[in-house]
């Protein structure tokens, strides 16, 4: 997946003037980016949800920026979300909500659903919760019943906005522990866009950083040691200590 030279202006205020980047497959990579650099921008833009005005975004070598609307659903599919609130419907229970994409675009059974669903919930670390409302969860089960929901049609692609806003330390480390099992078990590519730096620095195989309308990438300790006074200011001194520390548990 990657963008290539995506140039992006809303109401004449320029948001992206010279976008290119590459996102690895069956990796974490997180978006951050000061507040207007366009995080969610890029995740619209991946979804299909917002057209540039000129550049391409591919997807598995498709541009999507190209694509009739009738089009775009089909390599939607290839693609999983998981919203910051979580988007759950207070109204439905966790098995409808999990199941909602199979009923929507399936021919499944009710006991294949029921199946599916139960499998992608003991993924993300949770049983027995198929009757509960979302009002009845914790802010860190919202976010591990959205992520079942995300990955219940088998995506190659999770796109990621904020997952982890308003979770408390320990939620935080399980859904980072979660983000990377996906990815080693699932082959799953995850694009992430988070404010939390620790966790970003600590999860992360690769970091975009929006700038300037354009895109600075690399691994955390690569950006922690790039000498550039902007990134090492944006990282801040514990952000870039951090990224160090993570580099040389990692290695490069």
């Amino acid at each position: 997946m990657e963008l290539d030279s995506v140039r992006l202006a809303f109401g004449g205020r320029p948001v992206f003037q010279d976008l290119s980047c590459r996102f690895a497959r069956s990796r974490i990579t997180v978006l951050m980016g000061g507040s207007g650099t366009g995080k969610s921008t890029v995740l619209r833009m991946i979804g299909g949800l917002q057209r540039p005005d000129s550049g391409q975004v591919r997807i598995a070598g498709e541009d999507v920026a190209s694509l009739p609307d009738s089009e775009v659903q089909r390599v939607r599919r290839r693609l999983g979300m998981l919203f910051q609130d979580g988007a759950l419907l207070d109204s439905m229970t966790v098995l409808e909500n999990v199941g909602l994409p199979l009923r929507e675009h399936t021919q499944l059974g009710e006991g294949e659903i029921r199946d599916a669903v139960h499998e992608r919930l003991a993924a993300v670390g949770l049983e027995g919760v198929d009757h509960l409302l979302p009002g009845e969860l914790s802010g860190g089960m919202l976010r591990r019943v959205a992520l079942a929901r995300a990955i219940i049609m088998d995506p190659e692609f999770i796109l990621c906005d904020e997952p982890f806003s308003g979770l408390d330390p320990p939620n935080v480390e399980r859904i980072e522990a979660l983000f990377s099992e996906l990815c080693r078990s699932r082959g799953l590519t995850l694009i992430v866009t988070s404010h939390h730096m620790a966790s970003s620095l600590r999860m992360s195989d690769q970091i975009v950083l929006l700038r300037d309308g354009r895109a600075v990438t690399g691994t955390p300790g690569s950006l922690a040691t790039s000498g550039d006074p902007e990134i090492t200011n944006f990282l801040g001194t514990d952000g870039a200590v951090l990224a160090r520390q993570v580099s040389a548990e990692t290695g490069p």
